[in-house]
């Protein structure tokens, strides 16, 4: 017995079968194609509230985090504030003035000698040399601080929230003047004017169909001209071989600009992607579509707030680029 028999009584389906011999199997299976639909809503309603769990145990760890980071910090200061103190100079001893011997006969009547008082100065050279060795050590601890801080807190965040994915229409689709394997797209991501994407889909991939569907774009790469023709994004697609590729198909209801956000990753996209921190390149592993045919970023799906989940339309278990 397969899953749908499980979700249909067979009483049931005998029971229309004897109603209407001629429609009662056409009746029956559309009952079961029903359950299946309820059965599949039901797992993903499920994955919502997992996804949503998540992000309440994130946002617990992420204020333990910075309580740890504070603390942290706290300790660097008093730590960096002890090292000064201890290397700070000694202040400079003073002789003590000679004194008058006590059996020292009485000065001559008349003579008018001076007994020195103070100490005579230390030479200019011994200064000098005290005053060299006490701005060294000053120098040298505090540099090590900010050394510290800067390795502390120099690498930038590397995850999904830094990539501008939009919701983009396709209005033309032709092929590159140069190139064979490669297409020019005219895309409305919600701008004044659309943006001119090149982009390699594979052979099998139908040119035709593609004009008036709805894509997922990479809108914050850097401009790049690809073969005489600018590339001013990238379209998302899923495959498993070159030959054949899929764009991401967005949820209904999708209009062009709609951003593309993920639950457990909140933040604001970057500008620009700088080509040296290769943020693409390091992320484009992680983002895979899943069994159920679900786009991700290392479980978390991508989602158009207020309309659902991006997904493959027929590809499961296989990269996204």
């Amino acid at each position: 017995m397969d899953n749908t028999d499980s979700l249909f009584h067979p009483s049931l389906a005998a029971a229309f079968m004897k109603l209407d011999p001629e429609d009662g199997e056409q009746i029956v299976e559309y009952f079961k194609t029903h359950a299946l639909l309820m059965r599949e809503k039901a797992l993903l309603q499920a994955s919502v509230r997992d996804q949503r769990k998540l992000l309440v145990e994130n946002g617990k760890l992420k204020k333990d985090i910075d309580q740890l980071r504070s603390q942290l910090q706290d300790k660097q200061r008093r730590r960096t504030a002890k090292a000064l103190f201890s290397l700070a100079p000694p202040p400079p001893t003073l002789s003590p003035a000679p004194t008058t011997p006590v059996n020292q006969p009485p000065s001559p009547a008349g003579a008018t000698a001076a007994v020195p008082t103070n100490p005579p100065p230390p030479s200019s050279s011994s200064h000098d040399r005290i005053e060299r060795q006490s701005r060294t050590r000053r120098g040298e601890r505090k540099a090590r601080p900010t050394c510290d801080s800067l390795s502390l807190w120099a690498e930038p965040r590397i995850d999904v929230s830094r990539l501008d994915l939009r919701v983009g229409r396709i209005i033309s689709v032709r092929r590159h003047p140069l190139v064979e394997e490669l297409s020019v797209q005219e895309v409305d991501v919600g701008e004044n004017a659309p943006r001119t994407v090149v982009s390699k889909l594979g052979g099998k991939t139908n040119l035709d169909e593609l004009q008036g569907s709805l894509a997922v774009l990479l809108c914050n790469i850097k401009a790049c001209k690809l073969r005489g023709v600018v590339s001013q994004a990238r379209l998302l697609s899923c495959s498993t071989s070159d030959d054949y590729t899929e764009l991401l198909a967005t949820p209904t209801g999708s209009t062009p600009g709609d951003r593309v956000t993920f639950l457990n990753y909140p933040g604001d996209p970057d500008r620009e992607l700088q080509s040296k921190q290769r943020v693409w390149e390091l992320l484009q592993p992680d983002l895979q579509v899943d069994c159920r045919g679900i786009a991700n970023y290392k479980g978390c799906g991508f989602e158009v707030k207020g309309k659902g989940l991006c997904r493959a339309p027929s590809l499961t278990n296989c990269i996204i680029r």
